[in-house]
């Protein structure tokens, strides 16, 4: 699920919005009311339930072949990991995504994550069923791993030379213990 030519996603659990008028999200670390999108590079990371956290990382130009092997794998070079909590809303979650017009949307943030728009936008039509959330990383080629505490693979991620984003990690498990 990627926009076509000319268009942003947004993805979503409710399946009745009509209209996206820019707001605050609660989440955000930006003051501006803003409606949301993504581009097609980074609409896998949104293929998973709005609340899910999710380590993701991937291979850059600079990333070391030690760190590839060592945290991807051999022959990887995409990982999303979750949590073994959230194996069951990645089965039954109805996500939706509304394809908007792309025009009024610009990069936001260091490293353009995300798209916004300060004005209202309208879906270009009816939102679109998100199909089965593990078909997608599949088709896409990206592993998805289960892990009980995403914890520890995020501070290796984030230690390495690997690109890596972080999404809704306030809703991951505790860090674990020392001692553990």
């Amino acid at each position: 699920m990627r926009p076509a030519a000319g268009e942003v996603l947004h993805f979503s659990e409710d399946p009745g919005i009509t209209r996206f008028v820019p707001h605050v999200a609660p989440t955000s670390t930006q003051r501006r009311p803003y409606v949301w999108a993504v581009d097609s590079a980074h609409a896998p990371d949104y293929w998973f339930p709005r609340q899910c956290p999710r380590a993701m990382a991937w291979v850059v130009p600079s990333t070391s072949t030690v760190d590839c092997e060592r945290i991807l794998g051999p022959g990887c070079t995409r990982v999303h990991t979750i949590e073994y909590r959230w194996l069951s809303a990645m089965r039954t979650t109805a996500l939706y995504a509304y394809r908007l017009p792309a025009a009024p949307f610009q990069q936001i943030g260091e490293y353009g994550h995300a798209l916004v728009a300060s004005v209202p936008v309208q879906p270009l039509g009816p939102p679109q069923r998100v199909p089965d959330l593990f078909g997608l990383h599949e088709d896409a080629g990206i592993q998805l791993r289960v892990v009980d505490n995403l914890w520890p693979y995020w501070d290796a991620v984030v230690a390495s030379s690997l690109g890596f984003s972080g999404i809704r990690l306030h809703n991951a498990k505790p860090r674990p213990t020392a001692g553990r």
